[in-house]
């Protein structure tokens, strides 16, 4: 029978983060849970370093030559809305920014 091994991670957390860590009731719960949720939905253009290269870059500003990105009226997710298939229409709300 394997015996599950469990391993200790570290990481440094500094000021506004350290503070809000502090408060929170069951930290390595709520740092399991969010790195499991970050790592499950990760950006398929930088595979989650948050850094596009520089032909990426460029894809992405063709791309956004005909798309827009907006945030939902409903659930307030930010998405990307196709002008050419006639819902881009609506100017957008919000155009998001360094990861508003």
């Amino acid at each position: 029978m394997e015996k599950k091994s469990d391993r200790v991670f570290s990481f440094k957390a500094e000021g506004e983060l350290s503070r809000a860590l502090e408060n929170t009731p069951n930290r390595s719960e709520f740092i399991r849970k969010a790195l499991l949720a970050a790592l499950e939905h990760e950006c398929p253009l930088c595979k989650g370093t948050g850094v596009l290269s520089l032909e990426q870059g460029k894809h992405l500003q063709q791309f956004m030559t005909a798309h827009l990105l907006t945030r939902c009226e409903d659930c307030q997710a930010v998405h990307f809305v196709c002008q050419s298939h006639g819902e881009g229409q609506a100017q957008p709300q919000h155009i998001v920014k360094n990861g508003e």
